[in-house]
């Protein structure tokens, strides 16, 4: 007896371990919610509107957040002005904004006199991405009755100013909202606003700085930092520069530096080519490959030497070619282009893009060459985009060099290369359509490609295609619906399902928000349960903004043939948010990111889908051709 009863609390002890809590997909109710969300069913989800289930009427107004049809808006507006529960009119407020039209509009302006706070909150962003110009006035004329009206005023403010219409009575607000007193979400929507707000903001110069050099929040202090670039030059260098002194977290240097960009190029931004920090380094880099043409440096000369790493050297090549016609700069990078990795040569490729002088033909011809015979992926589209970008420099094509060039390339059937070679043939100021009168290697090509795994190749191609037979451009191809759910999965992950990401770097874990996104957490599972992403590439790293992955091919072009479904939530981007790559709504596959910082401006638009809990040091320390190792579920113990 007392062996079956030690037997008996193993078991027990070894169950209570194993177990874990399901997602909410046990319903099968909330199964069907989130498949017709998937399946775009507007009618079918317009009937869950009316549910006597208070949540199931929620996920239903949640799921047309992503659906965005606008037949559902009337529905949407009676749940945000009728229904008994503050949550469900919360998420009715959402997908009104996500949606937008008059229909939404109309049902969210007498919205403004809800006194619950989270839907009040919710209500205000979401004028702020639907109000037309003619009903500006009700919304900026609200005055905030407490901290979560004010942080749904400050997103719905910084909403209106990314749209062009806010004016100066919205500037004075979102200044006033700057101020240390305020909530940090309030804080961070106007740092955020006086970065992307298509508006004048010089006159609030003095909050901005102010916000930038002694906020408390460091994510609030990037956003003004880099909203200084906004600013008049004289005042702002100097506090630049004091931040790239001062400042510890890279992300608030790296944005002083690109706050630099509009500004003629200043001796600060190559003093941050030797900061401690590899991110701002690339970033002082790209500021000056954007702005050497107007502020020729013959330094560069010097610069480019000291530079260690790969995409640094490359970018300084590229200011150098791009200022002055220096002779031995394209040998340099021939030279150098046979010592490196695959990343690194696709770097050096991108700087002879910028190639000019009689060095020209010899940069030609070695794309060219590269172009034609590389077996790497990375490599081809970059030579393609470099050749591209010499033949937009120099003009017509009146020697027809190019000519043969692009008719091999296509021919060769690389989906990234017809891609990138059919934008240049359609470019009217290129004269292609007068200097060839056979286009039919173009219908060749067309007949390679298909939906949806070369959809970022089609449009271009298709266009081409229009142009050279006289037609109109045509609309954007779009991809058919072709992968379901599969709920068997879905329903077997766990509510908080962890996913451990072993790359060249070191560890990353995320946690899969399966509740939120089963559609693309359920794909993301499939993947790596099929090892897809061990091996695969980071194949692009923006300085405090995402590090990418999960492409096929490396360069960002690969794919697989099929899409999943956009799928839109309240979260917001934020430090390690990971979202789905995509090339617009519900185009996306096997690509994913996560972000370095607060990101507002993918927010509603990129499927978030899960959150990393460990690594972010990692993560920010990773540059394009680090590798993922393997991706692995974490069981329970």
């Amino acid at each position: 007896m007392r062996i079956v009863f030690l037997l008996i609390c193993v078991a027990f002890i070894t169950l209570s371990c194993s177990t874990h809590e399901p997602n909410k997909f046990s319903d099968p109710v909330l199964v069907q919610i989130a498949d017709l969300q998937d399946k775009r069913s507007t009618d079918s989800l317009l009937q869950f509107l009316h549910s006597e289930n208070t949540l199931y009427r929620k996920e239903a107004a949640l799921a047309f957040a992503s659906v965005q049809d606008s037949l559902a808006s009337n529905a949407l507006g009676s749940l945000l002005l009728e229904d008994k529960d503050s949550e469900v009119r919360r998420a009715a407020a959402f997908a009104l904004g996500q949606t937008g039209g008059y229909v939404a509009v109309n049902a969210l302006i007498p919205s403004l006199q809800n006194k619950e706070n989270a839907v009040l909150r919710e209500v205000l962003e979401a004028l702020g991405k639907s109000v037309k110009k003619n009903d500006v006035s009700a919304f900026v004329n609200y005055s905030a009755k407490d901290s979560l009206g004010e942080e749904g005023l400050s997103w719905g403010f910084y909403r209106l100013g990314v749209r062009g219409l806010a004016d100066q009575v919205v500037v004075k607000k979102m200044a006033a909202f700057l101020e240390p007193g305020h909530s940090f979400q309030t804080r961070l929507g106007a740092a955020h606003f006086f970065l992307r707000a298509k508006v004048d903001v010089l006159e609030y110069e003095e909050e901005v700085i102010r916000s930038a050099k002694r906020d408390k929040s460091v994510e609030v202090r990037m956003a003004s930092t880099n909203a200084l670039r906004k600013m008049t030059e004289q005042k702002v260098m100097p506090v630049l520069e004091d931040i790239l002194k001062r400042e510890s977290d890279y992300r608030v240097r790296v944005n002083a530096v690109r706050a630099c960009s509009l500004f003629p190029l200043n001796e600060i931004v190559f003093k941050a080519l030797n900061d401690k920090s590899l991110s701002v380094q690339i970033a002082a880099s790209e500021v000056i490959l954007g702005g050497i043409e107007k502020t020729p440096f013959k330094r560069l000369e010097e610069d480019i030497p000291a530079a260690e790493n790969m995409r640094v050297k490359a970018n300084l090549y590229a200011s150098l070619l791009r200022s002055i016609a220096y002779d031995s700069a394209v040998f340099e990078i021939i030279k150098l282009y046979s010592k490196g990795d695959n990343y690194s040569k696709a770097q050096l490729i991108n700087a002879l893009g910028y190639v000019k002088g009689k060095n020209v033909e010899d940069a030609i011809s070695f794309l060219a060459e590269e172009l034609a015979d590389s077996q790497e992926f990375v490599i081809k589209s970059s030579a393609a985009q470099s050749l591209v970008s010499i033949n937009k420099t120099v003009g017509a094509d009146k020697e027809n060099r190019f000519v043969e060039i692009y008719k091999n390339a296509i021919l060769d059937g690389d989906a990234a290369v017809i891609g990138i070679v059919a934008s240049a043939l359609s470019d009217e100021a290129l004269g292609y359509k007068e200097r060839i009168k056979d286009f039919s290697f173009l219908t060749i090509a067309k007949g390679k490609l298909s939906l949806p795994k070369d959809y970022e190749s089609l449009q271009p191609l298709e266009e081409a295609i229009a142009y050279f037979e006289g037609r109109e451009k045509p609309q954007p191809p779009k991809n058919k619906y072709n992968h379901p759910i599969n709920w068997q999965l879905g329903k077997s992950i766990k509510k908080d399902q962890k996913v451990l990401i072993k790359t060249s770097k070191g560890d990353i874990i995320l946690k899969l928000l399966v509740e939120e996104t089963p559609g693309s957490v359920v794909n993301f599972v499939d993947l790596v349960q099929k090892k897809y992403f061990d091996g695969r590439f980071v194949h692009r790293v923006v300085p405090n903004f995402v590090i990418q992955t999960g492409c096929s091919r490396g360069d960002g072009f690969g794919s697989e043939n099929y899409s999943i479904r956009s799928e839109f939530s309240t979260r917001r981007y934020a430090t390690g948010s990971v979202g789905m790559a995509s090339a617009g709504k519900d185009t996306e596959g096997t690509q994913w990111f996560i972000t370095h910082s607060s990101t507002p401006h993918l927010d509603g638009g990129y499927t978030i889908f899960a959150e990393t809990i460990s690594g972010m040091n990692v993560a920010d320390s990773i540059e394009v051709g680090d590798q993922i190792i393997s991706a692995t579920l974490i069981e329970d113990k």
